[in-house]
């Protein structure tokens, strides 16, 4: 764990704030690449993932900027409501799971609200090595477009188009035209709100762009219906020992109760953190963060979320 101050709290768009964060001790903090984030303990004790925004070759701080959500189970209302200038807060080293990836000659970058943050510190990298891209950044409205101060004023400003929602139609996105057909050696990444990606990826997959030239991260689970949730069994294969997962709790929750170690962060399945082997069984997979080959080899799922489709599961704890 790092401890940081938070130097600056800044409303940058309506309902985000941008904070930039030090360590307490005045030494450099570890490296990252684009697309990172880091787990930040709230005052609450909760913990979130955010994705760093400032230009990776930074060291003396760390940018994150936090949108504020309705929908919120107390983490970004504790960001905007709680946490101030000057608070020293816990914080993870960063981890990525949304790298550039080194291969590309071309890279195409989509931002949908909030996603913005791992593709403007993507932009930041390709930019200072010169690397080919345009990023296409998507809103509600002016108001509700954060780091555009930021965007404007950056060597690579020129590379930025803006799609407002309640903007002149010409200026919308078009996803068809833009990934009209697979160019060899572009890549193509995506961040945001579920219904804006999913327009993306499945644009992209419409015109037949390879899976491996898509990358993809998303901030939240899609909901999901549990009307239909049944009880299933998970067993230790360490120990052997068996343990009932009710209808009402998550495989994490089972396994947290009996004081099984067991890494964890986000808790909707999204970050990948807790993903766990499976030895037997077929796993009920829920989780935005496998692939879908992932998914189809059942050899792994996320406790946080997921649940079975077979009666028990044999995990490798």
């Amino acid at each position: 764990m790092i401890e940081v101050e938070v130097i600056s709290k800044t409303l940058d768009a309506e309902d985000i704030f941008r904070f930039e964060l030090a360590r307490t001790d005045g030494a450099a903090l570890p490296v990252f690449g684009a697309g990172a984030h880091i787990d930040v303990h709230l005052p609450n004790g909760l913990v979130r993932q955010y994705s760093l925004c400032n230009h990776p070759e930074e060291s003396h701080r760390y940018e994150i900027g936090v949108l504020k959500d309705p929908s919120s189970r107390g983490g970004s209302v504790a960001m905007h409501e709680q946490v101030k200038a000057g608070d020293r807060l816990q914080i993870s080293e960063p981890r990525n799971h949304f790298p550039l990836a080194h291969e590309a000659k071309r890279s195409l970058l989509f931002a949908g609200g909030i996603g913005v943050t791992p593709i403007l510190c993507m932009a930041e990298r390709l930019a200072h090595s010169g690397g080919e891209f345009e990023m296409h950044y998507c809103t509600r409205s002016e108001s509700r477009t954060a780091f555009r101060q930021r965007i404007a004023d950056s060597g690579f400003a020129g590379q930025v188009q803006f799609h407002f929602d309640d903007g002149d139609p010409a200026q919308k996105l078009d996803a068809a035209s833009l990934l009209s057909s697979p160019v060899d050696g572009t890549h193509i990444y995506v961040c945001g709100p579920k219904g804006f990606m999913d327009h993306v990826l499945e644009t992209a997959e419409r015109q037949g762009w390879p899976a491996n030239q898509v990358h993809r991260e998303y901030f939240a689970a899609a909901p999901v219906n549990h009307d239909a949730d049944a009880a299933f069994e998970i067993q230790l294969s360490s120990s052997g020992q068996v343990l009932e997962v009710p209808a009402d709790k998550s495989a994490l929750e089972v396994l947290l109760d009996q004081d099984i170690d067991i890494p964890y962060s986000c808790e909707d399945g999204v970050c990948g953190t807790c993903i766990t082997r499976v030895l037997e069984g077929e796993p009920d997979h829920r989780d935005m963060f496998m692939e879908p080959a992932e998914h189809a080899a059942n050899d792994q799922f996320t406790p946080c979320c997921s649940r079975a489709k077979s009666k028990r599961l044999v995990l490798d704890i």
